[in-house]
């Protein structure tokens, strides 16, 4: 989370496959203006909705109960960061990125993956590697 810092003051975030919402509640916690939390499961959402409220988040969340792919098809005007942690192998983090590179709905997206997973060739894309687990990050306008 210390890399996102420079990224998360004032921002506008949607934290994709939220699950509990660490990711999104964490970058609350370091200055981010607002967080859209997107999660279809629900038991995750009972989850989040839970974790949410002990923080005294509500203010600055919102929950989208919907698929990831169909929020971001959805986008008008772009976040400036997207957080992503899908779950692993099943090719979501790739079918990701190819929305993203396509259309890119946000100023960066960050995205956790498996390192099994190799993502669409960006050039500019960053990933840094923590065990198993690949951390990638691509900017909007290296996107095409």
């Amino acid at each position: 989370m210390s890399a996102l810092q420079p990224d998360v003051e004032g921002a506008t975030v949607a934290d994709l496959f939220a699950g509990s919402g660490a990711l999104g509640l964490e970058v609350l916690s370091r200055g981010a203006r607002r967080v859209t939390f997107v999660e279809k499961s629900p038991a995750s959402l009972a989850a989040l909705r839970a974790n949410i409220a002990a923080l005294g988040a509500e203010r600055d969340a919102r929950i989208a109960r919907e698929d990831a792919f169909a929020f971001v098809r959805g986008v008008e005007r772009p976040y400036d960061l997207v957080l992503a942690d899908p779950p692993y192998e099943r090719g979501l983090a790739t079918r990701l990125v190819e929305a993203f590179l396509n259309r890119p709905f946000a100023a960066a997206l960050w995205i956790e993956h498996s390192r099994r997973e190799t993502l669409p060739a960006c050039p500019a894309a960053r990933t840094r590697r923590y065990g198993d687990t690949l951390l990638t990050t691509i900017t909007a306008d290296h996107a095409r």
